[in-house]
């Protein structure tokens, strides 16, 4: 045996941890070139189809430093060419004032690099067009940050883009969706946006939610006799240890199919659903498998599946992708509250998620659920007052901080509130106005858009009341807003910059106290 002197020994240590990191980065590097390779060819694939459409394409511009970011934006065609939706894939150096002018739809995936700078390959980009300002009043656009919270400016490239867009008039349709180094609840959470957006709202998740089993402990319809969808309370309970959450975060479910559309297809495919298949190296009955993948919802999809048998029907069907849920409680309450309306397809089916949670589901039964940190609308960490702005179900997100504030005993909330009718549609009354004659809500407004000839919704009483919000936010309050995108945010969104001005509401943004979460 050689004996080496310390000098020696210490030079073939670094040398073996020198080529271990070396062998990890090409590693690393190599899997993401695969999966760009992979998503980039499943996309194309799909851009036929899209050619002869006539609508204007969405752009999906990506500053990539590794090649994650173009991975994830190939990834990001391939779910919105599924929902027939025309793309135009383009790195942010080719990106030019014409294209931004002319484009209706943006999605930008972008990662930050060194201490806060953009992508090499995008330096053109932020030299040539972010020192610029010209309008983009008519983009309507969505942003995923890539980076690593272990650096002080972290996703910071990604807020600069975010920024200047605003300042340029371009509407966001979400709020901008962090990556902490590679985080695949955020990555489920960009994909559960671009569902919403293409339409295309069966696309399996790029990565399976680490669930955990949940029990179905309580549903409410809350409004009979609504000119609107049904909407329900539920409480679930851990089945095991307890968990912990913050006022703001997200449930992520694990969704199911109901058991006679289950039968329905092995009645018509002539197969018995307790026979033995293999999952992932895993053996099931195939009415386990069928419980979570994605059934066909016409003859034509259930006539290419005849005479194939059980084994073969797994390699075919994709698995039912997550939906995700504002909590409505906090973990004091020993449940977790959510807040639900059904949703339908336009065959009358019910939505996968809210058709599980609110119908299909035994009371008693399991659910998968998995919380996700949703660190964007977390509470100030000062006590600081709180304008807390929603419609419909977006109350979920609003209670939970109402519940965590009455938990501390600290207290300056106002709340605004809409819906149709208040005699179906008031959710949660009786808590609300209990809730405000302990001065727990320091001031309530409601808008009850349906109760008048004239509609009136949650904008219109922030508007009327424009001289106490912008009191309220000079004194320091932050503005939470949850519910509905489409109507609801953007109402709220343009009243707000009106009442504080643009300035106001980025610097309040930038800083933590203009939070949305909206859907």
């Amino acid at each position: 045996m050689i004996e080496l002197s310390p000098d020696h020994e210490r030079l073939a240590w670094a040398t073996a941890v020198t080529l271990g990191y070396v062998g990890f980065c090409a590693g690393l590097y190599w899997r993401r070139k695969q999966q760009r390779k992979v998503a980039e060819k499943a996309a194309q694939s799909l851009l036929k189809a899209t050619e002869a459409s006539d609508k204007k394409p969405v752009l999906i511009g990506y500053a990539t430093q590794t090649g994650f970011a173009e991975t994830l934006a190939w990834r990001t065609a391939e779910t919105l060419i599924g929902g027939n939706l025309p793309v135009q894939v383009l790195p942010l150096s080719k990106v030019d004032k014409t294209i931004l002018q002319s484009t209706d739809y943006a999605l930008f995936i972008v990662s930050t690099t060194g201490e806060g700078d953009a992508p090499d390959s995008s330096a053109g980009f932020t030299r040539r067009i972010m020192s610029d300002d010209f309008p983009l009043g008519t983009l309507h656009y969505g942003l995923l940050a890539l980076g690593d919270r272990s650096y002080t400016q972290y996703c910071a490239f990604g807020h600069s883009l975010d920024a200047w867009l605003r300042h340029q008039a371009a509407q966001p349709m979400f709020d901008m969706v962090d990556v902490d180094n590679g985080d695949d609840g955020a990555l489920r959470h960009w994909q559960y946006h671009l569902a919403r957006f293409s339409g295309n709202d069966e696309t399996a998740d790029w990565s399976s939610p680490p669930y955990e089993r949940w029990r179905l402990n309580q549903r409410s319809h809350l409004n009979p006799g609504s000119p609107g969808d049904p909407a329900f309370h539920l409480s679930l309970v851990p089945i095991g240890d307890n968990a912990i959450w913050q006022a703001g975060d997200i449930a992520e479910i694990g969704p199911q199919n109901a058991a006679h559309e289950i039968a329905f297809l092995l009645d018509n495919l002539k197969l018995n659903g307790h026979d033995i298949v293999n999952c992932n190296g895993e053996d099931i009955t195939l009415e386990a498998f069928l419980s979570n993948h994605t059934l066909p919802h016409d003859s034509d999809e259930l006539s290419k599946l005849i005479n194939l048998s059980a084994q073969q029907l797994t390699e075919t069907l994709k698995p039912l992708p997550h939906r995700e849920y504002s909590i409505a409680s906090i973990s004091d309450d020993g449940q977790l509250d959510l807040l639900i309306r059904q949703m339908h397809y336009p065959d009358g089916r019910l939505g996968i998620g809210s058709g599980w949670l609110t119908e299909h589901a035994a009371m008693g039964s399991d659910i998968a659920l998995r919380i996700r940190q949703n660190k964007s609308f977390h509470a100030p960490s000062d006590d600081c007052p709180l304008i807390l702005i929603g419609n419909g179900t977006g109350l979920a997100g609003l209670r939970s901080h109402i519940k965590e504030r009455a938990a501390r005993g600290k207290a300056k909330i106002w709340l605004i509130f809409g819906e149709r009718t208040v005699a179906h549609d008031f959710f949660h009354q009786e808590e609300i106005e209990t809730w405000q004659r302990r001065g727990v809500i320091t001031r309530l407004d409601l808008a009850f858009s349906r109760d008048q000839d004239q509609r009136i919704y949650v904008q219109d009483r922030i508007r009327d009341a424009a001289a106490d919000i912008r009191s309220w936010a000079n004194d320091g309050a932050a503005i939470y807003v949850c519910g509905s995108l489409q109507g609801m945010a953007e109402g709220v969104h343009k009243t707000l910059t009106d009442i504080l001005g643009q300035e106001q509401l980025e610097t309040m943004s930038e800083s933590g106290r203009y939070c949305r979460d909206v859907y």
